[in-house]
């Protein structure tokens, strides 16, 4: 065994002991314990992101992208009244190079520039490390903080990029009329692996969490909740209906209820199976935006979008900024400028799959870019 697959073990080790004392786990736990285990997790110890690792995000793809949020943040700042000091937060903020870029923006705007004191939400110790080194000799002052409510009080401007699709999710499948809880156990036939298993039926709280036209499929259905969702727009509430600010979320999912199994797992740049070597690879899970907003509007929030990303890039001018930057290229960084625009906001590539979202404290006029949203009888809440 090699030793980047030592620790793995013992986390697989772990969880087979939580297993035989507790008996199967739900598949939440499960993605708990591999992504964020002190030990082991996938997130808590190394750096996954860039084209040499696990996956690589938008932010690691181009700058323009960082820039273009930072554009963003300044037109936000500028409906806020200005304020004189702001809390400029990131949810999960990867290698630190999206808050690098924008930041570097940010220049543009000496009063914001000024004003903004940034704060990282992060609980990987690698990844602080990461963004220590990244945002060393930043024009602002860099905190950390280990969840959204421990952030400094304050008017706000909250980013997440790729944060949401990381939380814990629950499937729940229907078996002989019942939605069960799906849990991970051990294989019958083999002892070492894990498996995917029904556990108890869903309670009367968590099949109203169900969307509603979805609750009659038949049975082999499979259906994910989030209710780690619900926790960051409740925290996200609270802030934004104590102070100003405006929050956006970048991420990839669907904007219609919808079933299906969207839990995956991806091991250097490859998709592997959720269950092997559990804390080697990244588990992520679709982005559910329909219930997103509407739990966000139950909690008092403003709700903007969903757009696509391809089009709210474009929309900021990232056609513009790509000109822009290509006087000063040859031939190659031209062409490098162009795969990195089409990769942005092409349909086929991340500009349709991958949608904005952005909530606002009441009151405040809609941030750039995004519509506001427009709740459906039958759409989704969970």
């Amino acid at each position: 065994m090699t030793e980047d697959f030592r620790p793995a073990e013992a986390l697989a080790a772990r969880l087979r002991a939580r297993i035989a004392s507790e008996g199967p786990l739900p598949v939440s736990v499960y993605m708990m314990e591999a992504l964020f285990d002190p030990m082991a997790g996938f997130y808590a110890t190394k750096d996954p992101l860039g084209a040499h690792n696990d996956f690589i995000t938008a932010p690691e793809i181009s700058q323009m992208f960082g820039e273009l949020i930072g554009l963003w943040a300044v037109e936000c700042w500028s409906q806020m009244g200005s304020p004189g000091k702001v809390q400029l937060i990131e949810l999960g903020p990867g290698t630190g190079r999206m808050m690098s870029d924008v930041v570097r923006v940010l220049r543009a705007a000496p009063g914001l520039i000024n004003a903004a004191e940034a704060t990282l939400v992060e609980v990987s110790p690698a990844l602080k490390m990461v963004q220590g080194r990244t945002l060393a000799g930043a024009p602002v002052p860099i905190r950390w903080a280990p969840r959204l409510e421990a952030v400094r009080p304050g008017p706000t401007l909250l980013l997440a990029n790729e944060f949401l699709d990381c939380l814990p999710i629950r499937q729940a499948v229907k078996h002989e009329g019942v939605w069960r809880e799906r849990c991970v156990a051990m294989h019958p036939d083999e002892s070492e692996r894990f498996a995917f298993v029904l556990g108890a039926a869903l309670s009367a709280p968590d099949l109203a969490r169900i969307p509603a036209p979805l609750r009659d499929l038949p049975d082999g259905s499979l259906v994910e909740l989030r209710p780690a969702d619900a926790a960051v727009i409740g925290a996200l509430a609270e802030r934004l209906s104590a102070y100003p600010g405006y929050a956006l979320f970048i991420d990839y999912g669907a904007t219609e209820p919808d079933h299906g199994d969207t839990l995956q797992a991806i091991r250097r740049h490859e998709k592997v199976d959720p269950l092997d070597a559990p804390g080697t690879a990244d588990l992520t899970a679709w982005v559910a935006f329909g219930a997103l907003a509407h739990a966000a509007l139950d909690a008092g929030l403003q709700v903007f979008g969903p757009a696509g990303q391809g089009p709210f890039l474009k929309g900021l001018g990232l056609d513009v900024r790509a000109a822009l930057l290509a006087k000063a290229q040859d031939t190659a960084g031209r062409a490098r400028l162009a795969r990195q625009t089409a990769r942005l906001s092409a349909p086929e590539e991340m500009g349709a799959l991958f949608k904005v979202i952005a909530f606002a404290s009441p009151g405040l006029a809609p941030p750039p870019g995004l519509d506001r949203f427009v709740p459906h009888e039958t759409a989704a809440q969970e």
